[in-house]
């Protein structure tokens, strides 16, 4: 069966300094950038593999100068189209170009409800334009999806996100606990809420979806260090959804570029035959793969062993039972996390690392060769 999703991370560079950024660590690793003619044989494959959704994000999409371009050869394929941002470059003219090259839905993330503490998080006095882009985004008749990473820094102010929402219109409001993976990882211990935090915010929540029901969706990703039992990584691995990053690799998850597997390229191989045949996707695929307990566990194919770069990143094993499940061998590593965060000062005494600020770049135009 071939994937019914594809990311595609246009360009890492991004206006924002966000401490929580789930990409890579090593950013000029992936400065030569697909090219526009490049991005239309990828989506062309992609459809012919089966593709039926295609999200835009980065970094920060909006920063490439071809995106209009990109965005109508999805739409003439066919696909559903969908702009992850910042919302940072999204003016009324540019919006409307997307608009009429058949762009289908838009995504915008805010870092906290009010100007100080969102700019805070941002790295860059950035609240204000968010709010004006979201405007646009409803004026020009999209629907709208606001997406709040929380942490230990935002989390205690769940139900003014939620007002502000409201506020802006939204038709789908994401509050996703924070995945430590990249600049997240590195800032882990500042960005780990307590229990304490995560109760209070789970009520939140519950009573938000009860009262919005007819009016917004309200998603609510959980804060897996703090679950029983690891999250179905991307329900399987290499199994419905794939990514592909600026510089065409491809991976069946946005954060794999972390893991010790050979590297597959759109720019070396067709996309079909990577999604078949490449190690960096079938190295996981399936439960032949799983050792104990994963191996014998009547959930092994409701969480697959839980998530693979999670369990390199905390054992330096990709092929470990993720250490968050309760029957892990290594849940010790994730049990200290915990203490830490609820033994942990409050959130203003933890410093973070931010992401480095990184915009400029010109686009390539011309295509190179497959090798």
């Amino acid at each position: 069966m071939g994937p019914f999703g594809l990311l595609a991370e246009l360009t890492y560079r991004c206006p924002l300094a966000c401490a929580y950024c789930s990409n890579p660590l090593n950013l000029a690793g992936y400065s030569d950038e697909l090219a526009t003619g490049e991005w239309r044989r990828v989506l062309v494959e992609a459809s012919e593999l089966g593709v039926l959704q295609c999200h835009f994000s980065g970094g920060e999409p909006l920063l490439r100068r071809d995106l209009v371009e990109i965005v109508a050869a999805a739409h003439d394929l066919g696909l559903y189209t969908n702009l992850v941002t910042s919302a940072l470059g999204l003016s009324r003219s540019r919006a409307g170009e997307l608009r009429a090259a058949g762009l289908d839905h838009v995504q915008v993330s805010i870092q906290a409800d009010e100007p100080g503490m969102s700019d805070r998080i941002a790295g860059i006095p950035s609240f204000r334009r968010k709010i004006e882009a979201m405007g646009v985004v409803k004026e020009l008749g999209w629907p709208l999806t606001v997406n709040v990473v929380l942490h230990r820094h935002n989390i205690d102010r769940v139900a003014d996100v939620l007002g502000l929402a409201e506020e802006v219109g939204a038709d789908r409001v994401e509050l996703a606990n924070t995945q430590y993976y990249g600049w997240a990882w590195r800032n882990r211990d500042a960005l780990l809420p307590s229990r304490a935090q995560l109760e209070a915010a789970e009520v939140v929540v519950r009573a938000a979806r009860e009262r919005l029901r007819d009016r917004m969706d309200v998603i609510y990703v959980i804060s897996d260090y703090y679950s029983r039992y690891p999250k179905p990584c991307m329900g399987g691995w290499a199994s419905r959804q794939l990514t592909v990053t600026p510089n065409g690799d491809v991976l069946p998850c946005p954060a794999a570029h972390s893991l010790p597997l050979p590297r597959a390229s759109v720019r070396a191989d067709p996309l079909a035959r990577i999604w078949a045949e490449s190690p960096v996707m079938t190295a996981f695929r399936g439960t032949d793969w799983m050792p104990d307990p994963c191996g014998g566990c009547d959930r092994r194919e409701l969480d697959f062993g839980g998530c693979r770069c999670q369990a390199f990143l905390l054992t330096g094993d990709a092929a470990r039972t993720d250490p968050v499940c309760h029957l892990s061998p290594d849940h010790h590593l994730v049990a200290e996390a915990v203490r830490a965060a609820n033994a942990g000062p409050p959130a203003d005494d933890l410093p973070l690392t931010p992401r480095p600020h990184r915009v400029s770049r010109r686009t390539p135009t011309a295509v190179p060769p497959r090798r």
